[in-house]
Protein backbone atom coordinates (compact mmCIF):
# COMPACT_ATOMS: atom_id res chain seq x y z
CA UNK A 1 0.00 0.00 0.00
CA UNK A 2 2.86 2.33 0.89
CA UNK A 3 4.62 1.50 -2.37
CA UNK A 4 1.49 2.29 -4.36
CA UNK A 5 0.99 5.54 -2.52
CA UNK A 6 4.61 6.53 -3.20
CA UNK A 7 4.19 5.74 -6.90
CA UNK A 8 0.99 7.77 -7.02
CA UNK A 9 2.75 10.72 -5.44
CA UNK A 10 5.54 10.51 -7.97
CA UNK A 11 2.98 10.37 -10.76
CA UNK A 12 1.19 13.39 -9.34
CA UNK A 13 4.48 15.28 -9.18
CA UNK A 14 5.32 14.39 -12.77
CA UNK A 15 1.78 15.36 -13.83
CA UNK A 16 2.11 18.71 -12.06
CA UNK A 17 5.46 19.43 -13.69
CA UNK A 18 4.13 18.42 -17.10
CA UNK A 19 1.05 20.59 -16.60
CA UNK A 20 3.22 23.59 -15.78
CA UNK A 21 5.65 23.06 -18.64
CA UNK A 22 2.93 22.33 -21.18
CA UNK A 23 1.00 25.44 -20.12
CA UNK A 24 4.04 27.67 -20.59
CA UNK A 25 4.97 25.97 -23.88
CA UNK A 26 1.44 26.34 -25.21
CA UNK A 27 1.41 30.05 -24.40
CA UNK A 28 4.85 30.52 -25.98
CA UNK A 29 3.88 28.70 -29.18
CA UNK A 30 0.65 30.70 -29.44
CA UNK A 31 2.60 33.95 -28.97
CA UNK A 32 5.09 32.96 -31.67
CA UNK A 33 2.27 32.02 -34.02
CA UNK A 34 0.75 35.49 -33.62
CA UNK A 35 4.15 37.13 -34.14
CA UNK A 36 4.81 35.27 -37.37
CA UNK A 37 1.29 36.02 -38.54
CA UNK A 38 2.15 39.70 -38.09
CA UNK A 39 5.37 39.24 -40.08
CA UNK A 40 3.34 37.58 -42.81
CA UNK A 41 0.89 40.49 -42.94
CA UNK A 42 3.71 43.02 -43.14
CA UNK A 43 5.43 41.05 -45.88
CA UNK A 44 2.34 40.89 -48.05
CA UNK A 45 1.63 44.60 -47.41
CA UNK A 46 5.13 45.59 -48.50
CA UNK A 47 4.93 43.31 -51.53
CA UNK A 48 1.63 44.91 -52.55
CA UNK A 49 3.01 48.44 -52.09
CA UNK A 50 6.08 47.59 -54.16
CA UNK A 51 4.00 46.12 -56.96
CA UNK A 52 1.82 49.24 -57.06
CA UNK A 53 4.94 51.39 -57.32
CA UNK A 54 6.38 49.00 -59.89
CA UNK A 55 3.28 49.40 -62.07
CA UNK A 56 3.63 53.19 -61.93
CA UNK A 57 7.29 53.06 -62.97
CA UNK A 58 6.56 50.48 -65.69
CA UNK A 59 3.78 52.68 -67.09
CA UNK A 60 6.12 55.69 -67.07
CA UNK A 61 8.83 53.63 -68.80
CA UNK A 62 6.36 52.63 -71.51
CA UNK A 63 5.45 56.27 -72.11
CA UNK A 64 9.12 57.22 -72.31
CA UNK A 65 9.76 54.47 -74.86
CA UNK A 66 6.81 55.71 -76.91
CA UNK A 67 8.24 59.24 -76.86
CA UNK A 68 11.68 57.98 -77.91
CA UNK A 69 10.25 55.86 -80.71
CA UNK A 70 8.03 58.70 -81.97
CA UNK A 71 10.80 61.32 -82.04
CA UNK A 72 13.24 58.88 -83.62
CA UNK A 73 10.79 57.97 -86.39
CA UNK A 74 10.13 61.64 -87.05
CA UNK A 75 13.88 62.29 -87.20
CA UNK A 76 14.41 59.44 -89.68
CA UNK A 77 11.51 60.64 -91.81
CA UNK A 78 12.80 64.22 -91.85
CA UNK A 79 16.31 63.04 -92.71
CA UNK A 80 15.08 60.86 -95.55
CA UNK A 81 13.02 63.78 -96.87
CA UNK A 82 16.21 65.90 -96.72
CA UNK A 83 14.61 68.38 -94.30
CA UNK A 84 17.77 69.16 -92.35
CA UNK A 85 16.18 71.85 -90.19
CA UNK A 86 13.28 69.59 -89.25
CA UNK A 87 15.67 66.72 -88.58
CA UNK A 88 17.70 68.96 -86.28
CA UNK A 89 14.47 70.04 -84.61
CA UNK A 90 13.66 66.46 -83.66
CA UNK A 91 17.30 65.67 -82.90
CA UNK A 92 17.49 68.36 -80.25
CA UNK A 93 14.35 66.98 -78.63
CA UNK A 94 15.65 63.50 -77.98
CA UNK A 95 15.41 62.61 -74.34
CA UNK A 96 18.69 62.55 -72.41
CA UNK A 97 18.40 58.82 -71.77
CA UNK A 98 17.96 58.19 -75.50
CA UNK A 99 21.00 60.28 -76.49
CA UNK A 100 23.76 57.74 -75.61
CA UNK A 101 22.00 54.93 -77.48
CA UNK A 102 21.38 57.14 -80.51
CA UNK A 103 25.00 58.36 -80.57
CA UNK A 104 26.32 54.79 -80.32
CA UNK A 105 23.93 53.64 -83.04
CA UNK A 106 24.76 56.56 -85.34
CA UNK A 107 28.48 55.82 -84.92
CA UNK A 108 27.92 52.43 -86.56
CA UNK A 109 26.92 54.29 -89.77
CA UNK A 110 23.56 52.52 -90.00
CA UNK A 111 22.54 54.12 -93.30
CA UNK A 112 25.48 52.57 -95.13
CA UNK A 113 26.44 49.61 -92.95
CA UNK A 114 24.20 46.54 -93.38
CA UNK A 115 25.64 45.02 -90.21
CA UNK A 116 24.65 47.95 -88.05
CA UNK A 117 21.81 47.48 -85.55
CA UNK A 118 18.42 48.30 -87.01
CA UNK A 119 17.53 50.95 -84.41
CA UNK A 120 19.10 52.64 -81.38
CA UNK A 121 16.71 50.64 -79.22
CA UNK A 122 18.78 47.52 -79.92
CA UNK A 123 21.87 49.17 -78.45
CA UNK A 124 23.02 48.23 -74.93
CA UNK A 125 23.29 51.94 -74.16
CA UNK A 126 19.52 52.27 -74.29
CA UNK A 127 18.60 52.02 -70.62
CA UNK A 128 15.70 53.63 -68.79
CA UNK A 129 16.01 54.45 -65.12
CA UNK A 130 12.27 53.99 -64.70
CA UNK A 131 12.46 50.51 -66.19
CA UNK A 132 15.37 49.61 -63.93
CA UNK A 133 13.44 50.96 -60.97
CA UNK A 134 10.41 48.88 -61.94
CA UNK A 135 12.59 45.76 -62.16
CA UNK A 136 14.14 46.49 -58.78
CA UNK A 137 10.72 46.93 -57.20
CA UNK A 138 9.53 43.66 -58.73
CA UNK A 139 12.52 41.83 -57.24
CA UNK A 140 11.85 43.40 -53.85
CA UNK A 141 8.15 42.56 -54.08
CA UNK A 142 9.00 38.94 -54.83
CA UNK A 143 11.38 38.90 -51.87
CA UNK A 144 8.74 40.33 -49.52
CA UNK A 145 6.20 37.84 -50.83
CA UNK A 146 8.56 34.92 -50.23
CA UNK A 147 9.26 36.15 -46.71
CA UNK A 148 5.53 36.37 -46.08
CA UNK A 149 5.07 32.79 -47.30
CA UNK A 150 7.86 31.61 -45.01
CA UNK A 151 6.31 33.51 -42.10
CA UNK A 152 2.94 31.94 -42.85
CA UNK A 153 4.49 28.46 -42.74
CA UNK A 154 6.20 29.25 -39.44
CA UNK A 155 2.96 30.57 -37.98
CA UNK A 156 1.23 27.35 -39.04
CA UNK A 157 4.00 25.26 -37.50
CA UNK A 158 3.73 27.11 -34.21
CA UNK A 159 -0.05 26.71 -34.26
CA UNK A 160 0.38 22.97 -34.73
CA UNK A 161 2.77 23.03 -31.79
CA UNK A 162 0.03 24.74 -29.75
CA UNK A 163 -2.28 21.82 -30.51
CA UNK A 164 0.38 19.25 -29.60
CA UNK A 165 1.34 21.01 -26.36
CA UNK A 166 -2.34 21.32 -25.48
CA UNK A 167 -2.72 17.60 -26.10
CA UNK A 168 0.11 16.81 -23.69
CA UNK A 169 -1.56 19.19 -21.24
CA UNK A 170 -4.76 17.19 -21.61
CA UNK A 171 -2.99 13.89 -21.00
CA UNK A 172 -1.28 15.30 -17.91
CA UNK A 173 -4.59 16.55 -16.54
CA UNK A 174 -6.59 13.41 -17.24
CA UNK A 175 -3.94 11.11 -15.80
CA UNK A 176 -4.69 12.51 -12.33
CA UNK A 177 -8.36 11.52 -12.64
CA UNK A 178 -7.81 7.90 -13.58
CA UNK A 179 -8.11 5.18 -10.96
CA UNK A 180 -5.87 2.52 -12.45
CA UNK A 181 -2.20 3.09 -11.69
CA UNK A 182 -1.12 1.28 -14.83
CA UNK A 183 -3.43 3.37 -16.98
CA UNK A 184 -2.25 6.55 -15.32
CA UNK A 185 1.37 5.64 -16.06
CA UNK A 186 0.57 4.91 -19.71
CA UNK A 187 -1.37 8.14 -20.22
CA UNK A 188 1.22 10.22 -18.43
CA UNK A 189 4.04 8.60 -20.40
CA UNK A 190 2.19 9.40 -23.60
CA UNK A 191 1.80 13.01 -22.51
CA UNK A 192 5.50 13.27 -21.62
CA UNK A 193 6.60 11.78 -24.94
CA UNK A 194 4.29 14.11 -26.85
CA UNK A 195 5.58 17.11 -24.92
CA UNK A 196 9.25 16.20 -25.34
CA UNK A 197 8.87 15.44 -29.05
CA UNK A 198 7.05 18.69 -29.67
CA UNK A 199 9.54 20.67 -27.58
CA UNK A 200 12.46 19.24 -29.56
CA UNK A 201 10.66 20.07 -32.82
CA UNK A 202 9.86 23.63 -31.69
CA UNK A 203 13.49 24.14 -30.66
CA UNK A 204 14.40 24.01 -34.36
CA UNK A 205 12.03 26.89 -35.20
CA UNK A 206 13.18 30.49 -35.59
CA UNK A 207 11.73 32.89 -33.06
CA UNK A 208 10.22 36.33 -33.61
CA UNK A 209 10.17 38.71 -30.65
CA UNK A 210 9.40 41.97 -32.43
CA UNK A 211 7.60 42.69 -35.71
Amino acid sequence: MTETTGAERRLELISTVLLALATVATAWAAYQSRQWTGVQSQGYSKATANRIAENRFAALANRQVQIDVATFIQWVDAREQHHAALADFYRTRFRSEFEPAFAAWFATMPFGNPRAPKTPFAMPQYRLKTSEQANRLEVEAASFSNRAKDANQRADNYMLAVVLFASSLFFAGISIKLGSLRTRIAILALGCLLFLGTAIWVATFPTQLTI
